[in-house]
Parts: structure tokens; C-alpha cells; sequence
């Protein structure tokens, strides 16, 4: 008898819970498909979780302005240790109607024939011609070269015919290093603009990092973003070259960060093929007893050579367990401070000269932004 009781019970029970579910399903039931209903204080509570989880307590997006410039002249430039042909003879007219048209040359009053040897240019931008002796040519175009000579060979011969070219380009080096599959230096015979430097080095092999690639002009890196132009076509980054460019294409086996500042043996930190977070690297350098404050460690990080982020990590709260590890990036650039910093100005003034001391092998947009100048 009890045994049914029981049972009599638990079905009461269940029916009881089905009917609650159902009467406060009733409610939904009557509105329309696709209504949205907002959960009270849900979304407070995840954007506190993410608050919570994220070490980041400040962050600035800082970016490049690319570089403008104008087209060079479309002619070629003349320089030094380029090779010259010259040839001055006077035409003759005797022989167009036999030929259809077409004229020769005779032999000139130089000595020895039409005139055809090559004349180099000397550092100071000179040439040595017979009779006329020394000649700058330096930062002239051929037209230019050509129509002097005209003005001068009068002088010496009857209605001379001049025609200048080059026979060797020497004076624009372009130097095409790392990870292309044709390196070297190569002589640019025209203007060039980024896209057709490349092509000089044949595409680049498997280990290469286009987004490290970068342009160095006069020992500083350009603001011109490789892979931007090679992934996406920004036209705004295939600014034209010039002579002594070197386009370099670094390898993606070497990933490391840097970590500088109350640290005893700061410097670049590899990143293993696992990954690595921000205490991980900090414990691998290890820190002085004196002066680190951390709960203000700022990070540089390059997404590319015109575009970085500035963030401020609050390196306590990783430690106590109310943040999730920080994961670091290839370039990432970590600064623990001697003192307690609070601006990035701050920050910045005290980690230049360390910046300065490893600028060979930092990310193209740290030396572009904060180690031009």
C-alpha cells in the first residue's frame, strides 16, 4: 500500500514539474517567430568576464603615414661608374637613293673610324673625350649629354653627328637580399617602382616572412608595407625606388621577442615551436630585486611596417589567476620598468636607447616609427 502511495506521488510530482515548464513556456509560446528577448544583466556579466580575463589595461592602435613622393623623370640619369658610347662621325646623304632611303655613316676625322669606345665615369661625375678633354656628364640625361656635344664638336669637325648611350649601367645599384630566389645587385636601367624590384628577385622561397620584408634608403627603413602590396594590391605602397635601395626578404625560422628593462639578461627571446606567453618570456630573462614595478609592463607589437599597437599589461593580475596568460606575437617588444612609469612618453624616453642598441634586428615598424629620426 505504501509502495503505491509512493509511486502515486512521483507521478503527481512529475506532472507538477511538466505543467511549471509548460505554463512558463506559455509565455514565448504566444509571441511571434523571430521575436529577440533580451536576458537581464547577461551581457553585463560577459563584458565583466572579458574584463576579468584580458590583462590589457590600455591600448593605442599607432600607425605610419606612407611615404609620398613625386615620379622621377622618365628619362635615365647619368652617374658615376656608368659606361658611355659615344659615336660622332658625319652622315652622308650620297648613298639614299641606292639604299632606298637609308644612310650610313663615314668615317670621322677622330682617326680611326666611327668612334664607338666606352668612356667611363669617374667618381666626380667626369668623362675624358679626345679633343674635348674632361666633360661632366654626371646628373644629365643622354638628350642632354648629346645635344653639349653638339654644341662642342663644331669646333673640330664639318657637321658632326653625335649619338650617346649607355653601354654599361653602373651608377643605380639595387640590392635584392634574403630569402629571393635570384639575389645580388642589379642596375636599374630605368625607374623602378617597388613591384618591379621584386620581379628582379624572382619570387621568394618557403621560409620567407613578406610581412617582415622591408625597403632600407639611406640606412633607414622605409614606410612601405611589402606584404600589403603583394596580398592585397595597395597600390599606395609601391612607391618608386632609388639608387642604393635594398629590398630585404628575412627568413621565418628565427621568431623571437625582446624583453628590456629591469631584467637581468635582457634581449631577444626565441619563441618555441609550442608558443610562448608573456611570463614565460619574462621568467626566461629573469628580473632584478630593484625597481620592478609589475604591474606597469608595456608591449610594442608590429602587424606590419606602417601599423603597431602600444599596450599597457597589468602583469599582477596574471600572476593572481584573474587573467588568462597574454600569448606573444613574433617582434613583440616587452619593457619592464625600472621605475614607475605611468605614461608611454615615459616609457618610451626611458627604452629609446636600449631600442637603439638592437634597431639592426627590431620589427621594420619599431625602427620606422619610434628610431628614424
Amino acid at each position: 500500500m505504501k509502495r503505491n502511495k509512493t509511486i502515486t506521488s512521483a507521478i503527481v510530482s512529475s506532472l507538477l514539474v511538466i505543467f511549471l515548464i509548460l505554463t512558463g513556456c506559455a509565455t514565448y509560446r504566444d509571441m511571434p517567430p523571430g521575436t529577440v528577448v533580451n536576458i537581464t544583466g547577461q551581457e553585463t556579466k560577459l563584458k565583466n568576464l572579458q574584463n576579468v580575463r584580458s590583462p590589457v589595461v590600455e591600448q593605442e592602435t599607432v600607425t605610419v603615414r606612407p611615404l609620398s613622393e613625386p615620379p622621377p623623370p622618365p628619362d635615365y640619369i647619368v652617374g658615376s661608374y656608368d659606361v658611355l658610347s659615344i659615336n660622332v662621325s658625319k652622315p652622308d646623304f650620297s648613298a639614299m637613293g641606292a639604299t632606298s632611303g637609308s644612310s650610313s655613316l663615314t668615317e670621322s676625322n677622330l682617326g680611326a673610324g666611327t668612334q664607338t669606345t666606352g668612356y667611363r665615369v669617374d667618381g666626380k661625375g667626369n668623362i675624358q673625350l679626345p679633343f674635348v678633354g674632361t666633360l661632366h656628364v654626371s646628373g644629365m640625361t643622354l638628350q642632354e649629354i648629346q645635344n653639349r656635344l653638339m654644341k662642342i664638336y663644331p669646333k673640330y669637325f664639318k657637321d658632326p653627328w653625335v649619338i650617346v648611350d649607355v653601354k654599361e649601367y653602373r651608377s643605380q645599384p639595387l640590392y635584392i637580399l634574403g630569402q629571393f630566389n635570384n639575389t645580388g645587385v642589379f642596375y636599374m636601367d630605368r625607374p623602378f617602382n617597388v613591384l618591379q624590384g621584386l620581379a628582379m628577385g624572382k619570387g621568394y622561397d618557403a621560409s620567407a616572412n613578406p610581412r617582415a620584408a622591408r625597403i632600407i634608403r639611406d640606412k633607414k627603413v622605409l614606410p612601405v608595407d611589402i606584404y600589403e602590396l603583394l596580398m592585397n594590391a595597395d597600390q599606395s605602397q609601391n612607391i618608386w625606388l632609388k639608387s642604393g635601395d635594398t629590398i630585404y626578404m628575412p627568413d621565418n625560422k628565427n621568431r623571437v621577442v625582446f624583453v628590456f628593462g629591469a631584467s637581468k639578461g635582457g634581449g631577444p627571446v626565441a619563441i618555441p615551436p609550442a608558443g610562448l606567453n608573456l611570463l614565460q618570456a619574462i621568467a626566461t630573462v629573469g628580473l632584478q630585486e630593484i625597481g620592478y614595478h609589475a604591474r606597469r609592463v608595456f608591449l610594442i607589437r608590429s602587424f606590419s611596417p606602417t601599423r603597431g599597437q602600444l599596450m599597457l599589461i597589468d602583469v599582477d593580475k596574471i600572476i593572481q589567476g584573474d587573467a588568462l596568460p597574454m600569448a606573444l606575437t613574433e617582434g613583440d617588444i616587452i619593457y619592464i620598468p625600472k621605475s614607475a612609469l605611468t605614461t608611454w612618453n615615459e616609457a618610451l624616453g626611458e627604452m629609446l636607447p636600449t631600442l637603439s642598441a638592437f634597431s639592426a634586428i627590431l620589427s621594420p615598424f619599431v625602427q620606422i616609427k619610434y628610431l628614424s629620426q
